[in-house]
C-alpha cells in the first residue's frame, strides 16, 4: 500500500515511517519541521529514514493548496495524521497554535481523504481527552464532555470532525488515544527528556502536584506496532449501536476509538527513581503543586485494542528508561 503519515519528523511518526518501511509499503511523509522543539532533533530523525520507498514533503497542514496538491499526486490508500501541536502546557500560553494546527490542519485532511478517496483515515488522539474524567480505568466507551485544556479540547473536535466524515462520506476513521508516550528519540518538552537532562546536569527537576502522580506511561515501540496493525483493519460500523444509548467509542458509522496505553499505571516518584538507579544520579526534586490543565492519574483500559489486533503494549518502565538513557548518553555525548 502506498500510506501518507503526517508529523514524519515527529517523536512517534519517525519510528512509524520505520516500522511501516520495514512492511514493504512505500510511505509518504508531511512535516514542517517546526521550532516548537530542536529542528536538528527532528532533522537527525529523518535523516535515519533514508529509503527508495519513502518520499518526504515540508509543508504545513494548514496550507489547503499544497495539502490537496500532494493527495492528488501521491494517492494514499492509507493516512496516519499524527501531526499536531502537542503539549498541555503550551496550549495555556499559545493557544491558537492549537486551534492552527489540529482543526484547521485536520480538516484539510479529512476533506483530502473524502476527495482521494482514502481507504482508511487513523489519526492521533490523546488521553487527555478524558478531562475530568475521574473513573479509572479511562474506557474509550466512557463520556469525556469535559476537557481540561484547549490541548484536550482539539483533540475531542478531531473525534467528532471524524465521526462527521465517517457518518456524512463513509470514510472508516480511527482514533487513536495515545497514553503518555516515551522511549529513543523522545520529545525534548516530555518529562523523562526534561529529568534525564537536569538529573545528569545537576539541576533541579520540577515534580508536579508534590509527586502525587499516575500516568500510564507506553514505549514508542508499543504505539509504533499498534498502528501497524491497525493500518489494514479500517473501522467498521457497529451493527449493535443505538442512539438511545450511544457508545461514544463506536458508532453506527465506519468509526472507531482505540485507548494506546500500557495498561499499567506508574508512580511518578517510581519514574523518577528508573532515571536515577540508571543515570547512577539522585534527582534534586523541586515539589510543585498540579499544574493548571493537568490531571494527577492516566490509565488506559486497552481491552478493545487487545481484542481487535491481539496485541497489549507491555514494555515495562524500567526497560524503557534504560532504552531512552542509553539513547540520550549516546546522541549527546555525554558521560555519566
Amino acid at each position: 500500500m502506498k500510506i501518507l503519515i503526517t508529523g514524519a519528523a515527529g517523536f512517534i511518526g519517525s519510528n512509524l515511517v520505520k516500522k511501516i518501511l520495514t512492511l514493504n509499503h512505500c510511505v509518504i511523509g508531511i512535516d514542517n519541521m517546526n521550532d516548537y522543539y530542536s529542528v536538528s532533533l527532528k532533522e537527525a530523525r529523518l535523516n535515519l529514514l533514508k529509503h527508495p520507498d519513502f518520499t518526504f514533503y515540508k509543508t504545513d497542514l494548514e496550507d489547503e493548496e499544497v495539502i490537496t496538491a500532494i493527495f492528488k499526486k501521491e494517492q494514499p490508500d492509507v493516512v496516519v495524521n499524527l501531526a499536531a501541536q502537542a503539549g498541555v502546557r503550551y496550549s495555556l500560553e499559545n493557544p491558537r497554535a492549537y486551534i492552527d494546527s489540529n482543526i484547521v490542519g485536520f480538516i484539510n485532511i479529512l476533506e483530502a481523504c473524502r476527495h482521494n478517496e482514502v481507504k482508511h483515515l487513523i489519526y492521533a488522539s490523546s488521553s487527555s481527552v478524558y478531562g475530568a474524567n475521574a473513573s479509572l480505568p479511562f474506557s474509550v466507551h466512557d463520556n469525556i464532555d469535559h476537557p481540561l485544556s484547549l490541548y484536550a479540547a482539539t483533540k475531542k473536535a478531531n473525534e467528532l470532525m471524524a465521526h462527521t466524515y465517517s457518518s456524512l462520506y463513509n470514510i472508516p476513521t480511527t482514533g487513536l488515544r495515545f497514553f503518555t508516550v516515551y522511549g529513543p528519540w523522545g520529545r525534548p518538552d516530555m518529562a523523562l527528556f526534561m529529568f534525564t537532562k537536569n538529573i545528569i546536569e545537576g539541576k533541579p527537576i520540577d515534580v508536579f502536584n508534590n509527586g502525587e502522580m499516575m500516568r500510564d506511561f507506553t514505549f514508542v515501540d508499543d504505539i509504533v506496532e499498534s498502528i501497524s496493525r491497525l493500518v489494514d483493519k479500517p473501522a467498521q460500523p457497529n451493527p449493535e449501536w443505538t442512539g438511545m444509548n450511544p457508545d461514544p467509542g463506536t458508532s453506527y458509522a465506519p468509526y472507531k476509538i482505540y485507548n494506546i496505553g500500557n495498561n499499567n499505571p506508574v508512580n511518578l516518584m517510581d519514574f523518577i527513581e528508573a532515571i536515577e538507579e540508571k543515570t547512577g544520579k539522585k534527582a534534586i526534586k523541586n515539589f510543585m503543586p498540579l499544574q493548571a490543565g493537568d490531571v494527577p492519574a492516566t490509565y488506559a483500559d486497552v481491552a478493545d485494542l487487545y481484542r481487535d489486533i491481539n496485541f497489549q503494549p507491555e514494555t515495562n518502565i524500567k526497560d524503557g528508561v534504560e532504552k531512552f538513557v542509553d539513547w540520550y548518553v549516546d546522541y549527546y555525548g555525554v558521560k555519566l
